[in-house]
């Protein structure tokens, strides 16, 4: 391949630094040689005698550590404890034991261990600030661990003790197995008179670092098997490291004290063993400073000078003390003088530095054209091309790194676009892999995403490569290693592949991308870093992308279950909360296709779409609070149940006292034909009522005012009654019959009547539907019927039209009022604001006489215009409604255009709806054949 001839190139480095650093290093290297190693060797003295003061402190702290215990462990070799045999005995000198640990807060457990292996030990839960047993009951302020030999066998129990040693909780531990006899200071302790120190250890229960003091009882001697009878008390150390840290000479110093082995006492850092600066100064790793005990060495990349002491107080522990502190803290007083030397090389480099400027601004103008390009790059115009025709390779090699930065940064732009507008999770996965693998400089790729509940990887997308649609048997517990050599297995070429982990590092999927461009198919290793880094925010991405994804299903879920649950509530309505929103939705539709003037101006977002379908599937979700009995109310008289029966039996009564009467006037010796008549005619006049009164129940479209009077004619007879009524009541019947005296029995009942307890009052909870409710925030404007509900036989049996009383009526349109509270309640984002007032204004009318805030149609926007009329058909056309059959379409429509007339439903959406052929679109949907007829257009185009 021909390559562009390049002109010769001269090193700016070389150009520029050989003649101004080489004279400033002559300067520097004189000053620094007079004075850094003077005062260094001043400041490692100063610290080398530094460390043998803090050896002095730290034996005196040792001494004062061990004396206090040693002198209690004196003391209680001589006490009973040492001869009980029994576990009983041994409790008995609890509380000495317990003073002893109360008395200092470095002894963490006192302890006897017996010839036979028996073991007596009580010890603090809380050591060193820390609870050693997470699992003692509450209020535990002593642990006793207690191995006792009962009839040839061992007995093993913890039991735990409040400050005042009540017992707590007593705990058998089988698993608990130790054997005092084994022990270091069991053994040494058996072997002499004296007390006897152990070496700094780990202890077996609480795995803290202490020392533990042993002796043996008095009177106890080695030929009693096994030493005798041993006492120890184990001692922590842990405060030693507070009192080294406040012996620090600098701030990042670190002192630890270690035994002969190297093993970790205390230090001022948290480590369980000496770090590799400790190590240093224990080791003499490095260089010996000015023939002192002081060494200097590296510590990952850090100079350090460290030096140790060998401590007295435990000699036989062969102790010491390391300190490592670092180089430039010990030295920080150094530099800052050599900051002033510096300073006075800076007045001779002025000089030198006329001279530089000269040379510069000979090499500097390539520069100041680059400064020109990359100002560009300042104001985020990554796509402007930086290139320079300097001889200076520096200069050319940076304008080629500065466009290569300024291309990857727009590439970044480009993904970061991609990841947060996404809003489509395939179109999103499509837009990663291409912006991916644009960066990368390749073509080819693909996304599997992991599927969990079938543990496999199924491919999401693809860009031309020959791969499997599912990969089996992937789990979540797979590491990113394991993963990839099992996609190697199954996918050949040469892919780099980025495994995509959320927030909680579960797997989500796996990035593929095809290397087969470029310099990028050796697969170096700062590329796998790159592409994973990238693919670490898609998954993010992704991850949020099908989580709003599932939150908007679950939305969808609970919306369709309360719609069903509406309609499941009622046998009579099922369906309508179905129906009305894909009515609705096909008629905004048609509205936003439609060229009317009217409509010319409507379109919807896709949010607005799905606000409105949101409020189409709630218009009635207020209904879950209506009374079932009135929404399923068929007949007049109907409440749980149908009254019409109670009535029924009122009037057999009438019936069987005409027969009684009949019966009586014979015995008496009247005239068996007139009495025959007069019972004859009494019966049969109360059929006659009976059938009215129970064809009145039924309800119709009108009842006359001769209906009404007749009915409350009929009422006015009277009936004997026997028994009582105010036996066998529920609390709210009784309730209600408060202040109103029991008749005396027989008691004198009309047929029909209108009772006091028929009437409940609104009480406390009167619904803030009236203007002027403070509670009224929604702007509703309805008439409060003056009861709550009236169940009065009279009154229901005398409604002129339908089988609703004015009360059950306003119970019916609360409904609405309902929908609109409850979905106000709801904290919905601000893209669904407008659901309430969507879902809540179906039942206003267009002349201002419709519910629950009298709207007119100027405060009416075409979807609540277009939500009116759904409703409305889908009411005229249901088959399940009680109090009415599914009337045809053009019985529909002729209704529909009589409400157009009366201002109830909108003149333009009412046409719409005719001249787009929704309606028959929806008949031919969720109409019975029956009641779709041929519609003559024409009619109802012409009204609207």
């Amino acid at each position: 391949m021909h390559r562009e001839r390049r002109p010769a190139q001269i090193s700016l480095a070389l150009l520029i630094a050989s003649t101004i650093t080489l004279a400033m290093l002559v300067l520097a290297i004189f000053l620094v040689g007079q004075t850094f190693r003077g005062m260094e060797s001043a400041k490692v003295q100063a610290a080398s005698v530094a460390a043998r003061h803090l050896a002095i402190s730290v034996d005196d702290r040792i001494l004062a550590i061990t004396a206090p215990p040693s002198t209690a462990l004196a003391v209680l070799s001589h006490d009973p404890l040492s001869s009980a045999s029994t576990l009983e005995e041994r409790l008995s000198r609890l509380p000495v034991i317990a003073n002893i640990l109360r008395s200092s807060n470095i002894v963490s457990a006192v302890y006897t261990g017996y010839a036979n292996g028996d073991f007596f030990l009580l010890r603090k839960v809380r050591s060193s600030g820390v609870l050693q047993f997470p699992d003692a009951p509450d209020g535990t302020r002593f642990l006793l661990q207690a191995i006792d030999t009962v009839a040839g066998e061992q007995r093993r129990e913890w039991r735990f003790y409040d400050d005042t040693l009540n017992l707590l909780e007593q705990r058998a531990v089988p698993d608990y197995v130790y054997d005092p006899r084994s022990r270091p200071w069991f053994q040494s302790a058996s072997e002499t008179n004296r007390t006897v120190l152990s070496a700094p250890y780990i202890f077996f229960t609480t795995r803290e670092t202490g020392l533990t003091l042993s002796r043996r009882a008095a009177g106890s001697t080695a030929a009693e098997g096994h030493g005798g009878t041993v006492f120890g008390i184990d001692v922590t150390v842990s405060d030693l490291s507070t009192q080294l840290a406040e012996l620090k000479q600098t701030p990042g110093t670190h002192i630890a004290i270690v035994n002969g082995e190297n093993q970790l006492l205390a230090s001022t850092n948290d480590h369980s063993s000496p770090g590799p600066e400790i190590s240093g100064a224990l080791n003499h790793q490095g260089t010996r400073v000015s023939n002192s005990a002081v060494t200097r060495y590296e510590v990952e990349g850090e100079d350090w000078y460290g030096m140790s002491e060998p401590l007295n107080a435990l000699s036989a522990q062969q102790l010491k003390i390391a300190v490592a502190i670092p180089a430039d803290e010990l030295l920080s007083e150094v530099w800052k003088t050599l900051v002033r030397q510096t300073l006075i090389a800076a007045v001779i480099a002025l000089v030198l530095l006329v001279f530089g400027w000269f040379i510069g601004t000979r090499v500097g103008r390539p520069l100041e054209r680059l400064t020109d390009q990359v100002s560009q790059l300042s104001r985020f115009r990554f796509d402007t091309q930086i290139k320079t025709d300097s001889n200076i390779r520096e200069a050319r090699e940076l304008g080629d790194a500065l466009d290569d930065m300024a291309r990857t940064i727009h590439s970044f732009q480009s993904i970061a676009t991609v990841l947060n507008r996404g809003q489509n999770l395939n179109e999103l996965l499509h837009d990663i892999l291409l912006q991916i693998a644009h960066i990368v400089g390749q073509e080819r790729g693909a996304i599997y995403l992991f599927r969990g509940q079938h543990q496999d990887l199924s491919l999401a997308v693809n860009r031309d490569l020959d791969i499997p649609d599912t990969l089996n048997n992937i789990t979540n517990d797979l590491d990113d290693n394991e993963l990839i050599r099992l996609l190697r297995s199954q996918i050949g070429g040469h892919p780099v592949f980025a495994i995509l982990r959320n927030r909680q590092k579960h797997l989500v999927g796996v990035l593929i991308v095809e290397m087969e461009h470029g310099d990028h198919t050796h697969l170096s290793d700062d590329l796998i870093v790159f592409v994973d880094e990238i693919a670490g925010s898609a998954a993010v991405a992704i991850e949020t992308r099908e989580l709003i994804e599932s939150q908007q299903a679950l939305l969808e879920g609970i919306i369709r279950l309360v719609a069903n649950a509406i309609d499941a509530k009622s046998p009579y309505t099922g369906g309508h909360c179905e129906r009305v929103p894909k009515l609705a939705q096909m008629m905004v539709e048609e509205a936003i296709t439609s060229t009317a003037p009217a409509f010319a101006g409507f379109t919807m977002s896709e949010e607005e779409k799905y606000e409105f379908h949101l409020a189409a599937w709630l218009h009635d979700c207020g209904k879950i609070t209506s009374p079932e009995y009135v929404v399923d109310k068929a007949v007049k008289l109907e409440t749980i149940h149908n009254r019409i029966h109670e009535i029924r039996t009122r009037f057999e009564v009438l019936h069987r006292d005409a027969e009684i009467r009949y019966l009586k006037r014979l015995l008496q010796g009247d005239d068996e034909k007139t009495a025959q008549d007069e019972r004859d005619d009494t019966q049969a006049g109360l059929q006659e009522d009976f059938t009215f009164v129970a064809r009145a129940n039924e309800g119709g479209e009108f009842m006359t005012d001769e209906d009404i009077a007749r009915i409350r004619s009929i009422g006015e007879r009277t009936w004997q009654r026997h028994f009582s009524d105010r036996q066998g009541l529920s609390t709210d019947e009784t309730i209600a019959l408060l202040g109103i005296p029991e008749a005396e029995l027989p008691a004198r009942e009309t047929l029909l009547s209108d009772r006091p307890e028929h009437r409940r009052g609104w009480g406390d909870r009167i619904p803030p539907v009236q203007k002027g409710d403070p509670a009224n925030r929604w702007g509703f404007d309805m008439k409060l019927p003056e009861h709550a509900s009236n169940r009065g036989e009279v009154h229901n049996l005398t409604i002129a039209k339908g089988t609703l009383t004015e009360e059950e009526r306003f119970k019916i349109n609360e409904h609405i009022v309902q929908t609109i509270c409850m979905l106000d309640a709801l904290p919905l984002p601000s893209r669904l604001a407008n659901v309430p007032r969507l879902a809540g204004t179906h039942h206003e009318r267009m002349d201002g006489k419709g519910y629950p805030c009298g709207l007119t149609a100027d405060d009416l926007g075409i979807p609540e215009k277009i939500m009116v009329v759904a409703d409305v058909f889908e009411a005229l056309t249901a088959v399940d409604r009680p109090y009415k059959k599914g009337k045809t379409l053009t019985e529909s429509l002729t209704i529909m255009a009589k409400m157009v007339e009366e201002g109830h439903i909108d003149n333009e959406v009412f046409d719409l709806f005719v001249r787009s052929g929704t309606y028959r679109t929806y008949a031919e949907q969720h109409l019975r054949a029956e009641q779709i007829d041929a519609v003559d257009e024409s009619l109802f185009m012409n009204n609207a």
